[in-house]
């Protein structure tokens, strides 16, 4: 495993959450915030934690603290919720436009306040983690928004890989 690797699968990881995000946006409010058998209660509240994750995750591994504004009341729409996600990105691609091959192996403590102290692995576990949680929540988003008349359509890595913009997130 090397940076370019956890680019690509980073870019893949936004390129399929804008397809989910594509067809989110086509449901009325009230289907976005209905409650669900969803983990999180809701399209929405699953989408919120998932921003959460992901910005918590890049946040820790940076030694900076989770950012507690980040839940359905200050995100109480789509357009709030892009807005933030965006902004999130902006900060996840600085901090992959920096990762170096050796930063990947080396050996990184997170903070945490589960029993059993923080958590030390290699920053690799930690951004597999990060690119895993997504994948399984934006499933679960994807199997509900189908059922709804929604599909996002083909989600997969190799699809992905065809894209045009793919060859420039592998540098």
């Amino acid at each position: 495993m090397d940076a370019a690797y956890f680019r690509t699968l980073f870019a893949y990881n936004q390129w399929a959450r804008e397809r989910i995000l594509e067809q989110v946006g086509k449901l009325s409010f009230e289907d976005y915030t209905a409650p669900r058998v969803l983990d999180y209660g809701s399209i929405r509240a699953t989408l919120v934690h998932n921003l959460a994750a992901e910005a918590g995750y890049i946040a820790r591994l940076q030694g900076l603290p989770r950012d507690s504004s980040i839940d359905e009341a200050n995100l109480p729409t789509l357009d709030a919720l892009r807005s933030r996600w965006n902004a999130e990105q902006g900060k996840l691609d600085s901090f992959l436009a920096a990762l170096t091959d050796a930063d990947v192996s080396r050996e990184t403590r997170v903070a945490s306040t589960r029993p059993g102290g923080d958590f030390v692995h290699p920053l690799w576990a930690f951004l597999t983690q990060s690119i895993n949680h997504s994948t399984q929540h934006r499933s679960e988003i994807a199997l509900t928004i189908t059922q709804l008349g929604l599909s996002p359509g083909d989600l997969d890595f190799m699809l992905y890989l065809r894209q045009p913009a793919a060859v420039d997130s592998r540098a």
